[in-house]
């Protein structure tokens, strides 16, 4: 059964958008075509008249996941008055939360796919790196102070709180609060240190 160019752009997107929840949740190793099409409500066979190759479709979901969104925080990037203190916290105890932790497939690709994305050759680290910096764009709008200093600033947030979620992640089933004070811990710290 022939489909029209908008329901094919429908397909696409869905597998792409069931793709970057599956990926974050399982690991681009940990989900196949046949479960990614399944998700999307499609047949297996589709997904190769959409993309070239399984790898071109894991590209196109990374970048896809780095769209993700996490409230408050983005409410406040929109609040230009609010005070940048108030960003600050509001991201880090956003990103740092229970929710983000059990959510991975909502979540941050930085901490469910980083480790995956290492070991996935030079086109996926392009990718990655595209949404890495998207990211760090993003958070250095909360941000006050010099570009420099404000670019470096947001690497050591987003850096401890990409390490502090994927420790919370890995501990929770074994020693649920070891996961909530890592959580606990680098929230309180990060917003103090930053605010010295």
């Amino acid at each position: 059964m022939k489909v029209s160019k908008s329901q094919a752009a429908e397909h696409r997107a869905g597998i792409v958008e069931s793709a970057a929840r599956l990926y974050r949740e399982k690991g681009l190793s940990g989900v196949g075509v046949a479960e990614i099409t399944r998700d999307a409500g499609l047949t297996h066979g589709g997904l190769y008249r959409h993309f070239e190759s399984k790898d071109a479709l894991a590209r196109e979901a990374c970048l896809r996941a780095f769209e993700w969104t996490i409230t408050p925080l983005d409410g406040l990037e929109l609040d230009s008055d609010a005070p940048s203190t108030t960003k600050l916290q509001a991201m880090v105890h956003s990103y740092l939360s229970a929710s983000h932790r059990d959510h991975p497939g909502e979540g941050c690709p930085a901490a469910a796919l980083a480790t995956d994305a290492a070991r996935a050759g030079p086109e996926m680290s392009e990718v990655f790196a595209q949404g890495v910096e998207r990211n760090i764009q993003r958070f250095m709008r909360m941000l006050e102070g010099e570009p420099v200093e404000k670019r470096a600033q947001t690497m050591v947030l987003l850096s401890s709180m990409v390490g502090a979620l994927a420790l919370a992640r890995a501990t929770a089933a074994g020693n649920p609060a070891l996961s909530e004070e890592i959580l606990r811990t680098l929230r309180e710290r990060l917003v103090t240190g930053a605010q010295d």
